[in-house]
């Protein structure tokens, strides 16, 4: 396991904190939900030998701090600070894998700088803009009630109607062996209320340009996972993406975070997607 390179990159509007491991061409993780640079460390074991893995905190998440805390971060605001943090650490167009809210963040940048990816994998984009008007307008909504479950309720039942929404059984862990689950620690929890009171909005108010995606240059990859079952949210914007782009969706171990409960399958089926790579340069040295 090789020790990562850390780094702050002030951007417009925030400080990004971010980690650089392993060697080979560049492949960024954008994490679902209210995962930081560290919540894909099983997988990015798994895939340093062969790939140079950059992770991140998103802005408003652990060390990644906007400079005006009262002002939310906007899907355009992510998208545009992995646009600068690839800019400070290559060259060359990256590889991408975005689970989530990451991959709707990865749709973004392949909709309007298609040059800073060659290849996006998208994981089960949470993108009601991808789904036909009814449905997209149903599920906007089920995200603005968990918001208001959690405003009322508190954190615990916000995260049941989060995992039903996206096909999580938690009475049904499926996970690979000798995983150590990552425990709810205070920082956690901070993260977990930025996403549902900030990420959410920025997910429904979002105005990814669908069309665009069809005529973007970047290789797209719409994925989900094995067992998430057929009719949950994130498998049928997976399913639209592929079927507006006329190519088949590719599966993955496991279901929604199929890359956190199952690293060693998840890291062997990326590369398989990902293909040989072609000689790329090394990242170059994080800033301090």
């Amino acid at each position: 396991m090789s020790a990562a390179i850390t780094g702050h990159l002030p951007v417009p509007g925030a400080t990004l904190y971010y980690e650089v491991r392993g060697t080979g061409p560049i492949l960024l993780i954008s994490q679902s939900g209210e995962g930081d640079a560290g919540r894909s460390t099983d997988l990015v074991d798994r895939l340093a030998d062969v790939r140079t893995v950059i992770t991140y905190d998103r802005r408003g998440l652990s060390r990644s701090t906007p400079r005006d805390p009262g002002r939310p971060a906007t899907m355009a605001d992510h998208a545009d600070d992995v646009h600068h943090l690839l800019a400070e650490l290559t060259d060359e167009p990256a590889a991408m894998l975005g689970c989530s809210l990451g991959a709707v963040i990865g749709l973004r940048l392949a909709a309007h700088r298609p040059g800073v990816l060659h290849t996006l994998i998208a994981h089960e984009p949470v993108a009601p803009v991808l789904l036909p008007a009814a449905e997209r307008a149903r599920h906007e909504h089920e995200l603005a009630d968990i918001r208001r479950l959690y405003r009322s309720d508190g954190l615990a039942p916000a995260l049941r109607a989060i995992a039903d929404a996206l096909g999580i059984d938690p009475a049904r862990p499926d996970a690979e062996p000798g995983l150590t689950p990552q425990p709810m620690t205070p920082l956690r929890v901070a993260n977990f209320r930025y996403f549902i009171e900030h990420d959410f909005t920025a997910v429904i108010d979002d105005a990814l340009p669908v069309s665009a995606l069809a005529a973007s240059t970047t290789r797209i990859v719409p994925a989900a996972g094995r067992t998430t079952p057929p009719t949950v949210f994130d498998r049928r914007c997976a399913e639209d993406l592929a079927a507006l782009l006329g190519t088949e969706l590719a599966e993955f171990p496991g279901g929604h975070n199929g890359n956190t409960t199952h690293p060693r399958a998840y890291a062997a089926r990326l590369l398989d997607v990902l293909g040989a790579p072609a000689p790329a340069p090394q990242a170059r040295p994080a800033r301090a």
